[in-house]
């Protein structure tokens, strides 16, 4: 995933060119408090469009590029669009249909990531549907 420090307690990632934006801000209002059982984490930088929590962490960030259609795996949880792709070590999800889009990294650490998405739910919502859905 390439954003974790080892280093230091705070989790260093960087937030996406552009998501200081008010629907990003608001996104961040509402990441969850722990996400299972991975508690909150402090991030190295100052923005409310990224978070963290566990250890390894599961890092979210607010303001991706919305993917397009795609071959890769797509999952409604809880009536929110998600496109999975695999990593080298974990699992990537994005927001589908949502602009901005949301990306959680989940590492290998996590046995069963699709069960942590109902977690970010109510962040995901504050992003208004738009027409691409899971079919």
């Amino acid at each position: 995933m390439g954003l974790l420090a080892s280093c230091s307690s705070a989790v260093k990632v960087a937030p996406f060119d552009g998501a200081e934006t008010p629907e990003c801000h608001a996104v961040g209002a509402r990441w969850p408090t722990s996400v299972g059982s991975a508690q909150w984490r402090e991030t190295a930088v100052d923005s409310v469009t990224v978070a963290a929590w566990g250890d390894p962490a599961i890092i979210a960030r607010c303001g991706a590029v919305p993917p397009g259609p795609t071959e890769d795996a797509c999952l409604d949880i809880g009536g929110v669009d998600w496109i999975m792709r695999e990593l080298d070590d974990g699992v990537a999800f994005t927001t589908y249909g949502r602009s901005p889009a949301i990306e959680v990294l989940v590492p290998d650490a996590y046995a069963t990531p699709p069960l942590l998405l109902p977690a970010f739910g109510p962040a995901a919502e504050v992003v208004e549907q738009g027409p691409n859905r899971c079919s």
